[in-house]
């Protein structure tokens, strides 16, 4: 028997492929007796976090692995790395001591490694060799963060999206922060936006007592994670990590809280994998997400550039374009409006100005305002109905259901074809 590791991580894998294969929280454990239950594993961890899924096995047949991978998932192919023996206490190693992490040196992924040991320990799972595999993990990690500087000024991928935060067009200080999710993730953002004088702060969360253990240590208020949607509106910025199987936030919930805040900006980070925000989120105007992979980008950015301040000013001015050009395509939206509202006011006044004139001569009102009105009416319609008729002839449905909205017809009349004499010209 040897030993093997298998997985994906953020650097072979975007997010929509490593959330197909999270194994978080009450998965885990079904994950686990599946994977010892093929004959030819002898031994195993899983290690899910949210920027990798790796498969530690004692097995004398490592294509076991992929096939039990690729049956949870589906195919992989171009996206796995397999190591062996040498190679793979290699990558633990690595892994524990946070060099093969998105953050270099993050010191979470050590506690994320401890936490995959004890629960192969606790689904038994973990044999001799595995068992102290990982121990060793653990010391070698240990020695690297007293020896070296590798843990100094220590940073995690909940730093850099509060970092992403205050660089943004928000000031925390004046801002409302909705955490979604209370867990080890939302603890780190939560010390991190303290820290920075966040104005207010919500913890949602399914477990009620965690968000108030969590929302009290920082000055916040707990919501129960049913009542999050009645809230989101107040939310400037959310970020969330749970460990829901699917989204906890749509694109119709985010619509309705952007309408509710008269669509002012809302900055969202999902820290979560599978993902806490549906992704088509992103498309929404005046909704501006990140993702975890967004998140590498920003720090393979400082990497590169260690210019904070020109990767903050840049932030700013790319939000801005954007809204500056959103305010712009919706200007040009409402010209339209302002042309049919200038057509029927001057039609009002027009046949206003006849029918005065028509008083001032004697003729009789009632009959001067039934012309008014049909008139009126003719003269507003004439130019929809038109349209509608050739429509109606040339099968134009798109056409005839927008009129079905814009005007409270009876159901009956909205498959009617416009009669002949409806589409009369005015006198």
């Amino acid at each position: 028997m040897s030993l093997w590791v298998l997985g994906l991580n953020h650097q072979t894998a975007p997010v929509e492929l490593r959330e197909r294969v999270s194994f978080a929280g009450e998965a885990l454990p079904a994950a686990l007796a599946s994977l010892r239950a093929h004959p030819q594993v002898e031994e195993a961890v899983l290690l899910s976090t949210c920027n990798r899924t790796e498969l530690y096995a004692v097995t004398d047949d490592p294509d076991s692995l992929n096939h039990w991978l690729n049956e949870q998932a589906g195919s992989l192919d171009g996206h796995l790395y397999q190591l062996g023996q040498d190679e793979a206490v290699r990558h633990l190693f690595r892994v524990a001591t946070g060099l093969d992490s998105m953050v270099l040196g993050e010191p979470q992924i050590l506690g994320q490694v401890k936490d995959a040991w004890g629960a192969a320990r606790s689904c038994q799972t973990l044999g001799n060799q595995l068992d102290q595999l990982f121990q060793h993990s653990f010391s070698v990690a240990k020695r690297a963060r007293t020896d070296t500087r590798i843990g100094a000024n220590p940073v995690s991928v909940a730093s850099i999206a509060v970092r992403l935060a205050q660089e943004s067009f928000l000031r925390l200080d004046g801002a409302t922060v909705l955490l979604v999710g209370a867990g080890q993730t939302m603890e780190l953002v939560a010390k991190h936006l303290s820290e920075a004088n966040v104005r207010r702060l919500l913890v949602a969360n399914r477990t009620l007592p965690r968000a108030q253990a969590l929302a009290q240590a920082h000055g916040g208020m707990a919501l129960d994670l049913d009542a999050m949607p009645r809230q989101l509106a107040q939310a400037d910025i959310v970020f969330t990590a749970t460990a829901s199987p699917t989204p906890v936030i749509d694109a119709g919930m985010l619509m309705a809280a952007l309408k509710a805040r008269r669509h002012k900006p809302m900055l969202l980070f999902d820290l979560a994998v599978p993902r806490d925000i549906a992704a088509d989120v992103a498309g929404l105007e005046d909704a501006y997400l990140y993702t975890v992979d967004d998140l590498e980008q920003a720090v393979a950015e400082n990497r590169a550039s260690r210019l904070q301040a020109a990767d903050a000013a840049q932030a700013i001015i790319d939000v801005q374009v954007d809204r500056f050009l959103q305010e712009q395509q919706a200007a040009s939206r409402q010209a339209i409006v302002r042309e049919l509202r200038h057509f029927a006011d001057h039609t009002r006044q027009s046949l206003l100005a006849r029918a005065q004139q028509q008083l001032a001569a004697g003729k009789p009102a009632e009959q001067v305002l039934e012309q008014f009105a049909n008139s009126l009416t003719k003269q507003l319609l004439h130019p929809p109905t038109m349209a509608l008729r050739q429509a109606a002839l040339s099968n134009d449905d798109s056409l005839l259901d927008a009129a079905a909205r814009l005007f409270p017809l009876p159901s009956s009349a909205k498959t009617d074809t416009p009669r002949a004499d409806d589409s009369d010209p005015a006198p």
